[in-house]
């Protein structure tokens, strides 16, 4: 999960209360598509601190979050209580069943 800032001085902030409480932070320079000019890329902060505790610091210092695990949620198959559930092969026909 990461944190997104604007400043790198809210960034280094968020990633210093991170790591007084346990848990591993890393400060990024974030490159965004679009953006030629280097000063006006965002920071970023990787860590694995619960959800909470960094929403809270990107509320705090105005940023954002970016969640990585969105993109493997949706490509998952759907399940039930832990089984992949059967897809059709072809098809159902209705109105001539062969």
């Amino acid at each position: 999960m990461r944190g997104i800032f604007f400043d790198e001085d809210d960034a280094r902030a968020a990633a210093l209360v991170l790591v007084r409480g346990g848990f591993s932070a890393e400060v990024l320079r974030e490159r965004l598509a679009g953006e030629d000019d280097d000063e006006d890329h965002p920071w970023a902060v990787v860590t694995d601190a619960p959800e909470v505790q960094l929403e809270m610091l990107v509320e705090t210092y105005d940023g954002w979050l970016d969640r990585d695990d969105e993109d493997s949620v949706a490509t998952q198959p759907p399940t039930k209580a832990g089984f992949v559930l059967p897809l059709p092969d072809a098809p159902k026909r209705i109105k001539r069943p062969e």
